[in-house]
């Protein structure tokens, strides 16, 4: 490598840590827990996150901060065994009866049975736009990587890097897309038995808890909301901002294509589908480009 070329890798990388905007963290620099302290915990490092649900209570952990476009990634290890009607859940969110929320849930089963990765998102209070997913792995045996992506342009969900879901900003024609408001990183186990498993048919069983799921490596590679001035800093296409870069406008061919592979064989709910559910009225979204 030429000198020339190192100093110039150095500068950037530099000129980008030192950005106020840009946040390297780990969990216990950038989280803490907001319920259930009883039965959660951060372990030696500061970068594990363990969090519990028994009969008695769930647990949930937040981020300090609150972000606007960029990307979130956390490693989870979800519940082992007998996970039939617990919830856990790693999404970003605001706040008030308008908010906006990118949502990763991971609906457990009973044992032998896959998951479902269960992905949404809200656009000032306005949900129902979930897109469900068997993993094409076993997320009990060990840690995967979930990362949401989001700028000015398009959210994207991943799963160790295999994009799964994209949903495009069309904001310029009356189609809701969170780029006005700062959201937290949260995550949750809880009990949600009334609907996760099999549409609520399938209950927690007790004897199975207290039911385990584990985090680490947070990673909110993200511009810092600071109010409504951030909309504006956070969406300007500067070297600072990464995320606004015309290569992260749209996925390669490649990602395309790995995307394709997924939604192909372990895709098994698509709102976009189902006509039955809007009464013929499916959103105006789903008439839209999506990737």
């Amino acid at each position: 490598m030429g000198r020339s070329l190192l100093v110039l890798i150095v500068f950037v990388l530099g000129s980008i840590l030192s950005d106020p905007r840009y946040v390297k963290a780990n969990i216990v620099k950038s989280m803490y827990i907001n319920w259930g302290s009883r039965n959660s915990a951060i372990g030696p490092g500061g970068d594990n996150l363990q969090l519990v649900l028994d009969q008695s209570s769930g647990s949930g952990a937040q981020s300090k901060r609150q972000f606007l476009f960029g990307s979130v990634e956390m490693l989870i290890k979800l519940v082992s065994g007998n996970s039939a009607g617990t919830v856990t859940a790693y999404y970003l969110s605001s706040k008030g009866d308008r908010h906006d929320e990118i949502d990763f849930e991971f609906l457990g089963n009973v044992s032998g049975q896959p998951y479902i990765i269960h992905t949404n998102i809200y656009t000032q209070g306005v949900g129902s736009r979930e897109q469900q997913f068997h993993p094409w792995f076993d997320p009990t045996s060990g840690y995967h990587n979930y990362t949401i992506h989001w700028n000015p342009t398009e959210v994207v969900w991943y799963v160790d890097s295999l994009p799964i879901r994209v949903f495009r900003n069309y904001a310029s024609e009356g189609i809701g897309y969170p780029n006005e408001q700062g959201m937290r990183v949260y995550t949750s186990i809880w009990d949600a038995d009334n609907w996760a498993t099999r549409g609520g048919l399938v209950k927690i069983d007790w004897t199975c808890a207290p039911f385990r799921a584990g985090f680490q490596s947070f990673r909110p590679r993200a511009c810092k909301w600071n109010g409504p001035v951030s909309t504006t800093q956070c969406a300007a296409q500067t070297a600072a901002n990464w995320w606004t870069s015309p290569a992260y406008s749209q996925l390669s061919y490649s990602k395309l294509g790995q995307m394709k592979w997924v939604r192909d064989n372990y895709m098994i709910y698509d709102y976009c589908q189902d006509h039955k559910r809007f009464n013929g009225q499916v959103p105006p979204e789903c008439s839209k480009p999506q990737f």
